[in-house]
């Protein structure tokens, strides 16, 4: 690979989690609550009794090559292919998906310096999980102790694999927080939705949750807010009916929607209107794998909401967002408007390897920063994730 001269900081690697990563230290009394059966010859998620097929193969045996389908996010799709037609043919799932150790020899070969790392199972729990706030707690941290074990949280100042909290119990969360705190994590990460509660959802930009932001604060850490399945396929539901959201099926309606931006976009309106900024003027957020294209409506909204009722903030909000919120934007988007929305010091570099959607490799991403200079590029592929990663 070329030496750009400097340490490239990707912000948005996955990993694959074997089939014992959320099960092996789970309590027994949660066993039936989350397992794998088979279904027709063919593995599958069955989450408090329910089969899910929100991961079409979550055994992760065989996966989609990485970069399968950039066509496709780059609306270059002219065959016309499907999902399943443009990933070809699928491969093992090679050690490097599976373990820190190996992932470093490659990122090596790639010429990747140190990377955040998030599971991609942590997206489906949340939102089927909600009926029981102590199973929910439990699996994430089984999860996170698996995470642990396998990756590190801190790893050689290379790999910062991500742990999951849920805000449903505090109290939990704090716990939680601690214990990866204690083994070195530099980032927690937490689902853009509103949080479940068994008297219904809110915001967790409520004062009920500023003891979590408060040691968010007081850690020097920042949180990821990573696209996962944040409940907004409700909406579609509305229009043509189905059940559970499959991302892997896309539908024209659904993305005419929007609503993965939609729920990015909800998120930090509530972080930025509810006032945890305010309170906690230390706390700093990242978007992963959640695109820009949100943003510039968003930031439009405050503009107009801020002209309506500008005493029921302590600032303009979108100097607000500016200050406190990183947005990892999508390849195929248009990188420069974003920029001048947010400015490059607030643009991280996320690749999503070894996703299908991402890139089958993480610095080609550079050819979608030609028009920025060299001092820019070098914010966006290092110093500003750094900077995140620094207490």
């Amino acid at each position: 690979m070329t030496d750009l001269g400097y340490p490239v900081y990707d912000a948005d690697n996955h990993l694959y989690e074997t089939e014992d990563a959320m099960t092996a230290h789970l309590p027994k009394k949660w066993k039936r609550e989350f397992q794998y059966v088979d279904v027709d010859g063919r593995r599958k998620l069955a989450i408090g009794g329910v089969i899910s097929d929100y991961i079409p193969n979550p055994t992760f045996e065989v996966i989609a090559p990485p970069g399968a389908h950039e066509l496709w996010y780059r609306a270059k799709n002219t065959e016309g292919l499907s999902f399943r037609e443009m990933m070809g043919q699928p491969i093992r799932c090679p050690e490097a998906y599976r373990n820190g150790e190996d992932r470093l020899k490659l990122m090596d070969e790639q010429g990747v310096h140190a990377t955040l790392v998030f599971p991609t199972l942590a997206s489906v729990v949340e939102e089927r999980m909600h009926y029981d706030h102590e199973l929910m707690g439990a699996v994430l941290h089984s999860l996170n102790q698996w995470l642990d074990e396998r990756w590190g949280f801190h790893t050689e100042d290379r790999l910062f694999t991500v742990p999951f909290v849920t805000l449903m119990d505090v109290d939990m969360a704090i716990a939680e927080l601690e214990w990866a705190l204690e083994r070195g994590a530099r980032t927690v990460g937490l689902r853009p939705a509103p949080v479940p509660g068994y008297r219904g959802s809110r915001s967790f930009g409520f004062a009920e949750f500023d003891p979590f932001w408060a040691r968010v604060q007081e850690a020097g850490i920042f949180v990821c807010m990573h696209a996962s399945d944040s409940g907004y396929d409700r909406f579609s539901q509305m229009w043509q009916g189905g059940s559970e959201f499959l991302p892997f099926k896309p539908d024209p309606f659904k993305a005419c929607l929007g609503l993965a931006g939609r729920a990015i976009s909800d998120s930090m309106a509530a972080l930025v209107c509810h006032g945890v900024f305010d309170r906690f003027p230390g706390v700093r957020v990242a978007s992963v794998e959640n695109g820009s294209k949100w943003v510039k409506g968003l930031l439009a909204t405050f503009e107009h909401v801020y002209g309506q009722m500008p005493k029921d903030f302590k600032e303009h909000p979108v100097e607000t967002f500016r200050r406190h919120v990183s947005v990892a934007p999508f390849y195929e988007e248009p990188l420069g408007e974003l920029a001048e929305l947010i400015g490059t010091s607030q643009i991280l570099f996320g690749s999503d390897y070894p996703h299908p959607e991402g890139l089958a490799n993480p610095l080609d991403f550079l050819a979608e920063l030609e028009p920025f200079s060299p001092a820019d590029q070098q914010r966006i592929m290092s110093t500003n994730l750094q900077s995140l990663l620094t207490p």
